[in-house]
């Protein structure tokens, strides 16, 4: 089974050609050659590379260019405006894209957080028309999720970063898991998934983080592992942790056994997504 990163990012340097609209916290650069020689390092296989909202917005240009020099290590997430009238075309087009494989939504700002905005539910639909998983950046809206899970049953709604605020530097939120229950309440949901991505941002311990475990182990049981995801959330984490220890803290823990870990870092991404990397 391929060893699968559900969540990394990559990113030129700020220049004319290609702006950047913010600044994410981070390296100055993080090329796709960058991000590959970190995968080749630790043995990850490939990566769903998301678009990074901060810099690009809804530009997933630098993104295709990516995966067009490296077709076998990415898949491609790109976010969508729901306020856009013509998103559905945006996500028409994004799905005959080679390598596309998701969308994204930014459930933050401007995105009403009412259940019925016929925006929201329009790029849910229309995902669903093309068999493109939604991402949803959702902490604090978890009760916003399970409303449109129920009214888009079709859909599959995939939850980033476990739905929890997640740091950018230390130290780590003092009850990073307080909004766990409300994770877990969406397990009933059959057409939601979590991205176990970032996870290791949350621990007040080093390197192996063996406080992430109880919680993981209840989200685990919660959904099953045919519906968890490890990811790293490469480079958002850069400043708490290395690329390494975000991948070996799965690999070493006792609380895995190798038919789970395989599931958890590889095999579930590689059926929600439908695509599995290749080296040749």
């Amino acid at each position: 089974m391929p060893t699968i990163d559900a969540q990394v990012h990559a990113y030129e340097r700020d220049h004319p050609g290609r702006p950047w609209a913010a600044v994410l916290h981070g390296p100055p650069e993080v090329t796709g050659d960058d991000m590959v020689a970190a995968m080749d390092a630790v043995g990850v296989d490939g990566a769903i590379l998301v678009s990074p909202f901060t810099m690009y917005r809804y530009d997933a240009s630098y993104a295709i260019e990516v995966r067009a020099k490296h077709p076998g290590r990415f898949a491609l997430v790109k976010p969508v405006d729901p306020s856009d009238p013509a998103v559905g075309d945006t996500i028409a087009d994004w799905a005959s894209t080679p390598g596309a494989v998701g969308i994204r939504i930014m459930m933050r700002g401007d995105v009403p957080a009412d259940p019925a905005d016929p925006g929201i539910n329009r790029v849910l639909a229309a995902a669903a028309r093309h068999s493109l998983p939604v991402n949803l950046l959702a902490y604090g809206r978890l009760a916003q999720v399970a409303a449109l899970a129920t009214r888009n049953p079709d859909t599959r709604l995939v939850i980033d970063h476990l739905g929890l605020p997640q740091p950018f530097e230390p130290p780590p939120p003092a009850q990073p898991w307080a909004d766990l229950p409300k994770l877990l309440a969406l397990a009933r949901h059959d057409n939601v998934v979590v991205k176990v991505t970032g996870a290791c941002t949350l621990s007040h311990e080093p390197f192996p983080y063996r406080d992430i475990w109880d919680p993981l182990g209840r989200i685990f049981d919660a959904f099953g592992l045919d519906r968890c995801m490890w990811g790293t959330d490469w480079t958002r984490a850069v400043a708490l942790l290395s690329y390494r220890e975000g991948v070996e803290a799965f690999r070493v823990s006792d609380r895995l056994s190798d038919g789970d870990r395989a599931t958890l870092m590889g095999g579930t991404a590689q059926r929600v997504y439908g695509w599995a990397p290749s080296r040749g």
